[in-house]
């Protein structure tokens, strides 16, 4: 993405402010979904097959809704795919909460993970148009808000649930910060933004850079890095004697942090630099974690969330950075590659899981010893996925350094 025209400050940092809103409904509708399944399984009658179902709808609108986004974003602008997340948010919430059933959920699912793909599909390109100088910082700091809504909505959940309130009030919550990203943008317009990458034909061409197939493929190994080992942590912690609360609040806590304050360390270590440097500790932490016990765990878990905070957000920083050409498309795909690894991956954790669990049952453990054993078989298996991303990385950065040291005369 190229250099901005004449935008004020102020226009360019209510942009910004809406992009951030919205992102907090996307991190929140992932956060109190997942907390109120189990009521809706109980309410409806569905089984845990159909529970499932219902919340991989979620991830399938959002690649989906990526790769339209990005399709788009050259001829309609990133208002329009906004404005579009907005209708979906606040259509899909409104729908869950009178849902009667199976597919009542499943679609308003669907609706509430395609507009969560549409406010990344719309708000990425343009923070990167508005700061061209600044890009990988400022999609790092628009980006704390993923871990942050996620705190917001557990802290709601959980909160909600104490008072007694049911999910319906729990849902109808996420309407809030809806409306007010809706208002914020109600008679505003986008700033108008040059670019040189405006041609979605142009974009497809672009996407045969062997940089960017590189770092597609990588962006499949950096979202099950992040992700994969989430659900498997809190059971070795749980196993420790942790409180998911905590587990939670302490990872989304080190990821909004380190993504508020990533300016200074991407100016000094560079895109590359900071990839590398994730998957080192990606690997070290998840290394710890099948290696500690007890209330040492807790540090292994702070070394694994330092490692998976500038993942997301960096990748899609070095794509406009170093595949500038690929515009709006080529950062929507980036990230839809993700969200598909994730859904491909899944059903193998899973399996890695049964045959863990299977293995260590056969072996006579029960209870806590029981996951603490099965959630470090998954995680001695995910842990190649950063492993690799080590040599990945680590090839990249030498290769990018080289470059620029040729391209300034060094």
């Amino acid at each position: 993405m190229n250099a901005r025209t004449d935008i004020s400050d102020k226009s360019a940092k209510r942009v910004f402010n809406i992009s951030c809103i919205a992102l907090i409904v996307t991190a929140m509708t992932f956060a109190i979904r997942a907390g109120i399944l189990p009521e809706l399984g109980e309410q409806y009658g569905l089984s845990g097959k159909e529970l499932g179902w219902i919340a991989s709808m979620a991830f399938f609108g959002f690649p989906l809704a990526m790769i339209f986004g990005g399709a788009l974003y050259n001829a309609v602008g990133a208002k329009l795919i906004v404005w579009l997340a907005f209708i979906g948010h606040a259509l899909g919430l409104v729908l869950t909460i009178i849902a009667d059933g199976f597919w009542g959920l499943m679609i308003s699912t669907f609706l509430v993970g395609f507009a969560n793909g549409l406010v990344e599909a719309g708000c990425n390109p343009i923070i990167a148009q508005l700061f061209p100088n600044n890009k990988t910082a400022m999609l790092n700091r628009f980006h704390v808000w993923f871990p942050g809504g996620i705190v917001i909505g557990s802290l709601v959940s959980a909160g909600m649930t104490q008072l007694g309130l049911g999910w319906e009030a729990q849902v109808a919550t996420m309407l809030v910060p809806t409306a007010i990203y809706g208002v914020m943008m109600f008679g505003f317009e986008f700033p108008a933004l040059e670019t040189e990458d405006d041609s979605t034909s142009g974009n497809l061409k672009a996407l045969l850079n062997p940089i960017y197939i590189f770092l597609f493929v990588c962006m499949t190994m950096t979202a099950v890095s992040e992700f994969g080992p989430g659900q498997w942590i809190n059971k070795i912690l749980e196993a420790s004697g942790a409180t998911p609360m905590l587990i939670l609040a302490l990872i989304t806590g080190i990821m909004a942090l380190g993504r508020f304050y990533a300016g200074p360390l991407v100016h000094k270590l560079s895109p590359p630099g900071v990839l590398l440097v994730s998957a080192i500790l990606s690997t070290l932490g998840l290394f710890l974690m099948t290696q500690l016990q007890g209330s040492a765990v807790y540090f292994a878990a702070v070394i694994f969330a330092l490692g998976i905070t500038y993942f997301w957000p960096t990748m899609i920083g070095c794509t406009t950075e170093y595949t500038p050409k690929t515009g709006a498309l080529g950062m929507s795909l980036m990230g839809g590659a993700g969200m598909f690894a994730m859904g491909w991956w899944n059903p193998i954790i899973g399996g890695w899981i049964d045959s863990a669990t299977a293995k260590a049952e056969a072996a006579g453990l029960t209870g806590n010893e029981l996951a603490l054993a099965s959630g470090q078989a998954a995680i001695s298996n995910l842990m190649l996925f950063p492993a690799v991303l080590i040599v990945a990385f680590g090839g990249f950065y030498f290769i990018m350094r080289k470059k620029h040291s040729e391209s300034s005369g060094d």
